[in-house]
């Protein structure tokens, strides 16, 4: 491919400095988390308007290839990490083993309060009764990738406020030390746009995408043991869903099934 505007072709001029631009990152000119020249160093390499630089960029920022940070300058996008949060009854810190990545966590506060009207109406508790309130910070190679506020209530598994959760997975915990086996969730998906507080911890901008993950896990006995709020950055992460096609009377069955009680509207 040529590395300059053919100006007597008859392709746009946005998609011919569009289609370098993405060479160089196919090719490894540039890597994941490079920042490439900004928009007046484009100009002057490809001879072209600012107009038709903003136009190539908004394309390949469009297509997942680039990171555009106010005040900072636009970056190679780093590779997404696949989760499979959505459909498997699995917490991060073990998803991510599954995967052969090793998340480190830290924990940014542990506490024992009374529950909140909301906490409490998922974990179908008293409000005021006691909970655990944990809140963490979840890293992959040294990256912020997700923050996550766990409430599990007291009676559930009293060791779990003081265990140091900074290296285990919490839901092998519960399985192995509590004998709590959660059987069945319900989770909710949703986009939304990172806080002043929520941006620092990432570190990302205010404003910057990110996806929500609202959980509720259910034990075999079918008392609700955990209510999550997680948060994963939108430039760094996606959901993986396997899709099945079921019979008639299969149908019937799930729906029958999905209609258990105890979970509140969120």
């Amino acid at each position: 491919m040529s590395n300059s505007i053919d100006f007597g072709s008859h392709i746009p001029y946005y998609i011919q400095l569009m289609d370098i631009l993405k060479e160089k990152i196919h090719t490894k000119n540039w890597l994941p988390g490079d920042q490439i020249p900004g928009e007046q160093d484009l100009c002057s390499l490809y001879k072209v308007s600012r107009t038709v630089v903003r136009q190539a960029l908004q394309q390949l920022e469009l297509d997942g290839e680039i990171n555009r940070r106010k005040g900072k300058g636009t970056f190679v996008s780093l590779p997404k990490i696949s989760e499979g949060l959505v459909q498997k009854l699995t917490g991060f810190y073990q998803d991510m083993v599954e995967r052969g990545l090793k998340p480190v966590t830290k924990v940014l506060h542990q506490v024992v309060v009374p529950a909140p009207e909301k906490v409490a109406r998922f974990l179908n508790i008293a409000p005021g009764e006691k909970i655990i309130d944990i809140q963490r910070l979840r890293y992959i190679a040294d990256e912020p990738i997700q923050l996550v506020t766990t409430y599990i209530p007291f009676e559930v598994c009293p060791a779990l406020a003081t265990l140091d959760l900074a290296d285990c997975s919490l839901y092998e915990y519960l399985e192995k030390e509590g004998n709590v086996f959660i059987s069945k969730g319900r989770r909710y998906i949703e986009a939304v746009l990172a806080n002043e507080t929520e941006a620092n911890l990432l570190g990302i901008d205010q404003g910057d995408p990110l996806i929500m993950l609202d959980s509720i896990s259910f034990a075999d006995t079918g008392q609700p043991v955990e209510y999550y709020h997680a948060l994963h950055r939108g430039d760094r992460s996606r959901f993986e869903v396997e899709l099945v096609r079921l019979h008639e009377s299969e149908k019937r069955l799930v729906e029958l099934e999905s209609n258990f009680s105890g979970i509140p509207k969120a």
